[in-house]
């Protein structure tokens, strides 16, 4: 329908079909014939039409809607194709190709490609492959892995292709594709011997490979330096720069070839290049110098070190053939002392003996290959030592030597030396002395210094004169590493004569600390220890007391009997410490002394006591619950006759009715009511406090205690108690006046009381706390 016709038109007319297929009636535009979008896929018309005024068009633009109407065709009536043995899968060799005259941005004209069918079926199925999309045609994994054209060199391959992305209903058309299969020259190229620092120019082509196929690119890959090896685009491989072999005697280059894209078309080939020895490396020492030592008794030919160079050119050629050769020594000597063997390499000793010679040397050897090419090294020879002389001592007896009998420990006696002709310092030069005799005891001991050989005889215990008076030593001297030639004898052993002499000593107490023990209260005079003591000279001793300021012990002069003055009193002192001074008798500057100890043992001879003021304390009747005094007592013996405490009241019915007594530890108890009543009285409770002894010290006690009502607070109110005969009416007077003065004066002393304190109500506490220890 034209909806751009005005209402007044008139003489309506379209223009632009030529073959009349459209038609227009009243603002209807028709067509009169079918449509052919592959003939024409559009058309321009212009419509006129005439007004009142003039005449007038616009233009319309019909376009045709693609219909699936056509069947999808191969371009190429005869597909062929070749497919190069060696190509890897996946790797396109031919491409099919196939058109449909449907719209192209319909999925009309969306074509895909399956391989149908594949013949002869050798040396598998499933040869071939085809990308349903562009149509390409590649190997499958079996194809590239069995491709062989000996087996067969030609496949056909039956293809479908069909439009509408494939569906079912879509349009197909089948084709056969034929694919010959063709040899290839990708291979290994032959191996390449090359010589290293060849001469140029460069760079040097050394092979080619060629892929006979499709275009290709070529690139190298390897353990290589960047650039040392190229490849061109026709596939000629060059070197760029010399050869070291002794960098790297041969190189394994892989050659890769591409697809432009840069997909691998085939698998590499190797390229395997071997460079050729030229004898430019002269040969060196593994380390500059050697140090090697060989004894000074070695025989002719004693092998004391190999030297060997190396030279990095090829093992297989005579490049590295080296020869050897002495050519200096430090310090020279007029014999020839050493050689080296001009093969091997072997340092040997060529003197009949090296005694006599420096302690040192220093060789110079030279490596030399059969061009000339040369270097050196130096081998520092150190001439060993060896044991082939013993120690002797410069005289056969030392002494005698005088030391007083109370010279202390470490005092050095004397020091001798015994010389050795071997070289000094080493293990043949020193030498350990030992003392072969005369020092059983242990009395003396050797010290040796290292750096010089000489010992020292050194006191290692307290001499005694009247033991031991005189020393004869045996002294020997030996180096630590056996004898080569030769033994010990008479020059190496020499004696040494030492003289005690006698000095005045000074008492020794047997004993360093004594304990005593003496019982409290012992008879005074008693002997309760004897200090022992003895003078190494015989001389008498003298003893005497210090730190006894109380004068309660003596001692005997003579004797060292210890003794008490008076008896004593554990509960005074438990324990007394003094010194004994013992006196050499002829020389009182000597002295020596022990401690004592006294420690007074226990007796019972203490009762327990009642401690504390009970006066002020009371019992509530009837009887409070919980309400208790505590009483508290203490005994001055020791632990072992006090001990615990033990209360009991008098064995009389009423007291047992009326109190009850309730321990609480060893010097506690508690005393309470033991009926739920008793008249308000001040009442004497008699009990009894004994210890634990056996037999036990006891002490009865008469004990007051007030029981009386009390009030609510827990306060004691005592009653009145009655007047004894008739008063008369003054008294009565006087005494009711007095009477009210004195309630009046209490009751203002409770009430400013009250007002400082509110005492709890003792119903569910003691009157008293029970305490954990008391103060005596």
């Amino acid at each position: 329908m034209l909806h751009s016709l005005p209402g007044n038109y008139s003489d309506l007319v379209v223009t632009g079909d030529d073959e009349g297929i459209f038609g227009v009636d009243a603002q209807f535009l028709y067509a009169l014939k079918p449509l052919d979008r592959e003939k024409q896929p559009s058309y321009s018309l212009q419509v006129s039409f005439r007004t009142s005024v003039h005449r007038q068009s616009f233009t319309v633009e019909v376009c045709v809607i693609d219909k699936n109407d056509n069947v999808p065709t191969f371009i190429e009536e005869s597909m062929r194709g070749s497919v190069q043995l060696g190509l890897l899968k996946g790797i396109p060799f031919m491409q099919v190709e196939a058109l449909d005259r449907d719209d192209r941005n319909t999925a009309h004209a969306e074509l895909r490609f399956r391989l149908m069918e594949q013949t002869p079926r050798i040396p598998s199925s499933q040869m071939f492959f085809i990308d349903s999309i562009s149509g390409e045609v590649s190997l499958t994994d079996e194809g590239a892995s069995t491709l062989d054209p000996e087996m067969c060199g030609r496949y056909k391959l039956s293809v479908m292709v069909k439009d509408m992305a494939g569906k079912a209903n879509a349009f197909f058309t089948t084709g056969i594709v034929t694919v010959e299969v063709t040899g290839n020259t990708w291979a290994s190229p032959d191996p390449v011997r090359l010589q290293e620092n060849l001469p140029g120019p460069y760079p040097i082509p050394i092979s080619q490979v060629k892929w006979s196929g499709s275009q290709a690119e070529y690139s190298l890959e390897g353990e290589f330096p960047e650039m040392l090896f190229t490849i061109s685009r026709e596939g000629v491989i060059y070197l760029n720069a010399p050869l070291d072999r002794e960098t790297q005697d041969q190189f394994q280059i892989s050659i890769v070839v591409e697809r432009p894209d840069g997909r691998e078309i085939a698998k590499p080939v190797e390229l395997r290049v071997m460079v050729g020895d030229a004898n430019d490396n002269r040969p060196t020492f593994p380390q500059a110098q050697y140090h090697t030592v060989v004894k000074e008794l070695a025989a002719r030919g004693t092998e004391i070190l190999t030297v060997q160079a190396a030279d990095n050119d090829d093992p297989k050629t005579d490049n590295v053939r080296i020869f050897y050769r002495l050519v200096g020594q430090i310090p020279e000597s007029p014999r020839a002392l050493f050689r080296v063997d001009r093969d091997s390499g072997v340092i040997s000793v060529q003197a009949d003996s090296m005694e006599g010679t420096a302690p040192q040397y220093t060789l110079t050897i030279t490596a030399e290959d059969a061009k000339g090419l040369n270097s050196s090294c130096t081998v520092v020879v150190t001439v060993q030592d060896e044991n082939n002389n013993p120690p002797v001592f410069s005289q056969h007896e030392y002494g005698p030597f005088h030391i007083p009998e109370n010279a202390p420990v470490g005092t050095t006696v004397t020091a001798v030396l015994a010389g050795d002709a071997d070289v000094r310092g080493g293990d043949s030069w020193q030498v350990d002395y030992r003392l072969e005799s005369g020092n059983e005891e242990e009395v003396f001991t050797l010290v040796t210094d290292k750096q010089t050989n000489e010992v020292t005889l050194v006191l290692s215990k307290v001499l005694d004169f009247e033991r031991e008076s005189e020393y004869i030593l045996v002294l020997s001297a030996q180096n630590p590493v056996a004898l080569v030639r030769g033994r010990y004898g008479p020059a190496s052993t020499a004696t040494v004569s030492i003289y005690v002499d006698d000095v005045n000593e000074g008492p020794i107490l047997s004993q360093s600390h004594y304990e005593v023990t003496v019982r409290e209260g012992e008879e005074p005079g008693r002997v309760i220890a004897t200090i022992r003591g003895y003078d190494p000279d015989s001389h008498p001793i003298r003893y005497s007391l210090q730190g006894d300021t109380k004068k309660y012990f003596s001692i005997g002069k003579y004797s060292g009997e210890l003794k008490t003055v008076q008896a004593l009193d554990r509960e005074e002192n438990s324990t007394y410490t003094m010194e004994v001074i013992a006196v050499d008798g002829r020389n009182s500057s000597l002295s020596a002394s022990t401690l004592v100890t006294v420690q007074i043992l226990d007796v019972n001879d203490n009762s327990p006591v009642l401690v504390g003021d009970y006066s002020w304390k009371y019992l509530c009747t009837p009887r409070w619950e919980d309400q208790a005094l505590v009483l508290a007592s203490r005994d001055s013996d020791g632990p072992q006759h006090g001990g615990r405490l033990n209360f009991s009241l008098r064995s009389d019915a009423t007291v047992r009715r009326n109190w009850k007594l309730t321990p609480i530890n060893d010097t506690h108890t508690n005393l309470s009511l033991n009926i739920p009543y008793l008249a308000p009285e001040v009442y004497t409770v008699p009990f009894t406090i004994s210890d634990s002894s056996s037999p036990p010290r006891s002490t009865f006690i008469n004990l007051p205690v007030t029981v009386c009502p009390c009030n609510v607070r827990g306060n004691c109110k005592m009653a009145a108690k009655q007047l004894q005969g008739m008063p008369t009416i003054q008294s009565a007077v006087g005494i009711l006046l007095g009477t009210f003065a004195v309630i009046g004066t209490i009751l203002i002393v409770v009430f400013v009381r009250l007002s400082y304190q509110n005492p709890k109500q003792p119903s569910k506490t003691n009157q008293e706390r029970v305490p954990l220890k008391i103060s005596i």
